[in-house]
């Protein structure tokens, strides 16, 4: 079976990775992309890598045009989603690349993000632990999937086997991202150009203030069974001069009377059969470079026994992994298809 295709937000980032890895998929076909500003105009325009697509011309992004096609992934900005639920109802599978449906307490997205709430659907983290099991599970078969955040999925695959088996204290976590600014989007905005970034790192949502930190609570509690609210995160993402890429660095104490051999035993039990996330070898950690491209999570763990601390350091690659990888790899797993159709563990290399 070959299942049809829409994407909206086609001009973008998101909306641009979730189509250069469609354009290899064998079973689906990309028949519709959406813009708002960019509506009318060619999608090589705003795309211009993806040569095999020239001949899309980007539609408006309306529920009439979206309808009508068995896939239909929204890669829009947060609050803009959520108003396509309804007049999508009838289609088989919708993937939101978006942060509308991933958010189980309204209180948390008052607080984060404001505006209306929208019903959580299945989160696209496949390999995360979920009361004993993989998040996999509960994609089989999901007509509704909300793809994570590319720093939330990355922190949270840093430190859900630590919490699951009790081997760090979550309520102590303290986690120094270095990000690339293709995860702030392609509109314009005055600090990310390039004589703004060029030669600079510069830390921004400091002091507890990221969206992302609700995602990453939820996560990790869902991981361990304990409330969100005892997920206790200092969270500091640093925007650098590099395209693509997460380097989370994420350190939290070490639980009373855990071995080191207990502690690098959770990250191997937790990843052991994942094609996309590996825990390197002892003493080895991941760059970004590694990953770009990829749809591979690269995590390295050490052991700092004079602070009693674990920290981990994951790399990935924002825009697969963190985004439209996810959202491809969760597709895959909800219809039945292999899960890493079309999707690379070889990242690019220099």
């Amino acid at each position: 079976m070959t299942y049809s295709v829409a994407v909206s937000g086609a001009s973008g980032y998101a909306g641009g990775e979730i189509l250069r890895i469609l354009a290899a998929h064998p079973d689906v076909e990309i028949r519709t992309v959406t813009a708002h500003s960019n509506a009318g105009q060619p999608l090589i325009a705003h795309q211009p890598h993806l040569r095999s697509l020239a001949h899309l011309t980007l539609s408006e992004t309306t529920p009439e045009v979206l309808s009508g096609h068995d896939i239909v992934f929204l890669a829009l900005p947060h609050g803009q989603s959520g108003q396509y639920t309804d007049a999508l109802g009838a289609t088989p599978l919708v993937i939101d690349a978006g942060a509308d449906h991933r958010l189980e307490s309204a209180a948390a997205w008052n607080r984060f993000y404001g505006g209306e709430f929208h019903e959580p659907w299945s989160y696209a983290v496949p390999e995360l632990l979920v009361n004993g099991v993989k998040q996999r599970e509960r994609l089989v078969g999901a007509a509704r999937i909300a793809a994570p955040g590319c720093n939330a999925s990355t922190v949270s695959l840093s430190l859900a086997p630590g919490v699951a088996a009790g081997v760090i204290d979550s309520a102590d976590i303290v986690t120094v991202l270095a990000v690339g600014p293709s995860g702030a989007g392609k509109a314009l905005k005055a600090n990310l150009l390039a004589s703004e970034i060029l030669g600079s790192a510069t830390p921004y949502a400091v002091g507890g203030t990221h969206r992302h930190i609700p995602e990453i609570q939820q996560a990790l509690a869902a991981a361990s069974g304990q409330e969100s609210t005892s997920i206790r995160i200092s969270f500091t993402p640093v925007l650098v001069p590099m395209a693509r890429g997460i380097l989370a660095t994420s350190t939290a104490p070490i639980a009373h009377g855990v071995s080191d051999d207990d502690i690098r035993q959770a990250w191997e039990a937790a990843y052991a059969d994942e094609a996309f996330v590996q825990l390197l070898p002892e003493g080895q950690f991941p760059r970004t470079a590694d990953v770009i491209g990829a749809n591979t999570a690269l995590i390295g763990l050490a052991i700092d026994r004079d602070a009693n601390r674990v920290v981990v350091v994951t790399a990935v690659d924002n825009l697969v992994k963190g985004t439209a990888g996810a959202a491809v790899q969760s597709m895959n797993i909800a219809l039945g298809l292999s899960e890493a159709t079309a999707l690379s563990m070889n990242g690019v290399a220099p």
